[in-house]
């Protein structure tokens, strides 16, 4: 299967012409968030100056920033950028994807029937990365402009990234397929199938 090309800002269009089980490199900006923000936001926070997660794309990861001081101003390499477990953003993400317009959320493991109807309704996508593969995701990261809600700490903060050829697969997309819940539905089968045997 051909891998899609995604650059963001990313159009209504693009995300719907998306199935699940496509395969996608991502290049643009990401910004991260996990816990801190997602509860932050949907509690009524104010997204920090700078950040414009219109037509853009969330990743539910913690990286592992070095930073140093060059000429009087702060640098960052991300060293490790790893999907984190994304069902936990559950409550939050549908109200997100509708209040900022994010077209893709990545992560890993799937989200519920809330974010897929947020999807379906609001034209977004989750985005599937592989655990394991912190390094992998770090080498596709160019850049790091700017960093927000430090006061979280670094691995809740916004890291707002630099991305080129970022791979993903499209496994929740904007019809209201969920290639989670097959692989759930499949597993009951078999496991049904196996204890009656």
């Amino acid at each position: 299967m051909a891998q899609i090309t995604l650059t963001t800002p990313i159009d209504d269009a693009t995300i719907r012409s998306l199935h699940a089980g496509d395969e996608v490199l991502i290049s643009g900006h990401l910004y991260t968030g996990r816990d801190a923000v997602h509860k932050y936001l949907a509690g009524g926070g104010a997204l920090p100056g700078g950040v414009d997660l219109g037509g853009g794309i969330i990743y539910h990861c913690g990286p592992v920033v070095v930073e140093r001081e060059v000429n009087g101003s702060r640098t960052f390499t991300v060293t490790a950028a790893g999907p984190t477990t994304s069902i936990r953003e559950e409550p939050y993400q549908a109200d997100l994807i509708a209040k900022y317009g994010i077209r893709a959320v990545i992560g890993k493991g799937g989200m519920g029937l809330k974010t897929l109807e947020a999807c379906r309704t609001h034209g977004a996508v989750y985005l599937h990365a592989i655990g394991g593969a912190a390094q992998v995701y770090a080498d596709c990261i160019q850049g790091v402009d700017d960093v927000y809600l430090e006061e979280f700490g670094s691995p809740e903060a916004i890291w707002s990234l630099r991305v080129v050829d970022f791979p993903a697969i499209v496994t929740m997309d904007a019809h209201g397929d969920s290639l989670h819940e097959v692989v759930q539905k499949d597993s009951l089968d078999r496991l049904k199938a196996a204890l009656e045997v």
